[in-house]
């Protein structure tokens, strides 16, 4: 902490907790308890049920599940390699250069997502490369609005690196790609991992590009959710959103977990 007297401690908690509370704290604890519940009784949520739980788990919410975990690791693995790709061509170029391509990765995030998804769908519904009613646009536009986190990611820890390892290693004889596979990549693999992570959350929360593009049979969890609640399902649209919750939070677990190890390799 930066505040380094007691009271300024105890008043830099304060402010945190007040703004973190109502922020955020509530809001997740409102949905969690509205997950088990039957109805509303008053201010709060009531008649304890797990029955929302088993539909949210299975038929078309399971479905609906599926796709968007194939859709985040899809979309996540693209993005890692495109934008990995990118940031490492990037260190070889001059100022002007990286300006350039840090301002075209930087598009996609710099205008609203539906923007994005209103390109896509206008761009591939006609040939020679027609996508539209297929899940690979889904995918396609999830690649486009995530690879960005990944290029800034891994452009951030290219800039961090000690070029010593890499010149020790040409030194003693080794090519350009053996240096670039047993020197940079797994000098980067932390990064790597944190962008992975950072893209799959982002994949898996996305919805309005979503709602633009997908086709009946490849429907993302987050559009289920939205169509539950627009119907007035609104307890059912809870238990999905947990569901999507902690689905997202152990696949970042997991990969906390390689980052973990990667750092002390």
């Amino acid at each position: 902490m930066l505040v380094h007297s007691r009271a300024g401690k105890w008043a830099t908690w304060a402010v945190f907790l007040l703004l973190f509370v109502p922020l955020f704290a509530v809001p997740l604890l409102v949905i969690l308890a509205a997950s088990f519940a039957t109805h509303w009784s008053g201010a709060f949520p009531s008649g304890p049920t797990a029955e929302r739980y088993a539909a949210a788990t299975s038929g078309d919410s399971l479905q609906a599940l599926t796709t968007s975990l194939v859709t985040a690791v899809a979309a996540s693995v693209l993005a890692l390699a495109l934008g990995g790709w990118a940031a490492l061509a990037a260190a070889s170029l001059r100022t002007r250069g990286k300006r350039l391509l840090d301002a075209l990765f930087i598009l996609p995030v710099a205008v609203p997502s539906v923007v994005v998804g209103l390109a896509v769908l206008v761009a591939y519904s006609r040939p020679p490369v027609l996508l539209n009613g297929t899940r690979w646009i889904v995918i396609l536009a999830h690649t486009i609005l995530v690879t960005a986190f990944a290029y800034q990611s891994v452009a951030a820890a290219v800039r961090r690196l000690d070029p010593v390892y890499e010149q020790a290693a040409a030194g003693l004889g080794a090519s350009p790609a053996r240096v670039l596979w047993r020197v940079r990549l797994p000098l980067l693999l932390p990064s790597l991992t944190s962008a992975a992570g950072l893209c799959f959350a982002l994949s898996m929360g996305e919805l309005s590009a979503t709602m633009m593009l997908y086709p009946p049979d490849w429907t993302p969890l987050p559009v289920h959710i939205f169509a539950a609640t627009d119907r007035g399902s609104l307890f059912t649209g809870t238990a999905l959103a947990v569901v999507l919750m902690t689905t997202t939070l152990l696949v970042l677990a997991a990969v906390s977990r390689i980052r973990t190890r990667a750092s002390y390799r």
